[in-house]
């Protein structure tokens, strides 16, 4: 396949993977999944941009907790409520301490158990919570935090899809894209979401980039121990690290401020 076709069909790929932006998906193979994968941050940094004008706006209409709540809500909308449930299955399955298919059967599993609840309820409230505060600071630094926390929770998708990693499952969107990219996008990717974060907090421009370290490690790590677990990756890992990063980016952002 031409590598401009591969790019467009990769960029229609992660438009419909993680937006509700009405693209119309081209060919789908592994080669297109890759280079989809190695975009996400690129889709995360275009939703977080509609996420932080939301915010810039309600944020002159309303109180901060509740501008940042309907952001919070906005953000789930536009991404299919997916990373969310994502996020509930895979830590249902990681609590009730099973491994391999047991595991991957309580994640398909339609009902959400006590440790998805709590996982959901602390994601989103941090995740609030922090955007409350970020609507405090000049637009250009709530900009940079809200798209870099965004544009970092895809990234965290893409170190999870890198090359090494197997799939859980030989079916479903896990299998298609395990493995997929390669190192060069990851330090790519790497370097952007970090120059972006640079600007979230003005007096300590050290602090955005060592958040989007620190929760692209902490993501890195527990896809370790999900590997071992289920033997893999599948979609619902993947909705989750998106949640895990973009929710331990905001609070990197936010702490001693």
């Amino acid at each position: 396949m031409p590598a401009d076709r591969r790019l467009a069909d990769g960029a229609r790929l992660a438009l419909t993977t993680f937006s509700t932006l009405p693209v119309r998906a081209g060919r789908i193979d592994r080669s297109v999944a890759g280079t989809a994968m190695a975009l996400a941050p690129a889709v995360g940094a275009l939703l977080g941009a509609l996420l932080a004008g939301l915010l810039l706006l309600l944020v002159a209409v309303a109180p901060p907790l509740v501008a940042a709540g309907v952001t919070v809500g906005a953000g789930a909308l536009l991404t299919r409520g997916l990373h969310l449930d994502g996020l509930a299955d895979t830590v249902d399955a990681l609590g009730s301490y099973r491994r391999g298919a047991a595991a991957l059967e309580i994640m398909k599993k339609p009902d959400v158990g006590p440790f998805g609840v709590a996982a959901l309820v602390v994601v989103l409230l941090v995740q609030a919570a922090a955007l409350a505060e970020l609507a405090g600071r000049s637009w250009l630094a709530a900009l940079a935090a809200v798209v870099a926390a965004t544009a970092a929770g895809r990234l965290g998708v893409a170190v999870a899809c890198r090359r090494g990693v197997p799939a859980a499952r030989p079916e479903g969107l896990g299998a298609l894209v395990a493995g997929t990219v390669g190192p060069v996008a990851l330090v790519a990717g790497t370097a952007a979401v970090a120059l972006v974060a640079v600007a979230a907090v003005p007096d300590r421009p050290w602090q955005g980039p060592l958040a989007v370290l620190a929760a692209l490690a902490v993501a890195a790590a527990l896809l370790r121990h999900v590997v071992r677990r289920l033997g893999g990756i599948t979609g619902d890992v993947l909705g989750a690290t998106v949640e895990l990063v973009t929710t331990l980016v905001y609070l990197g952002l936010v702490l001693s401020s």
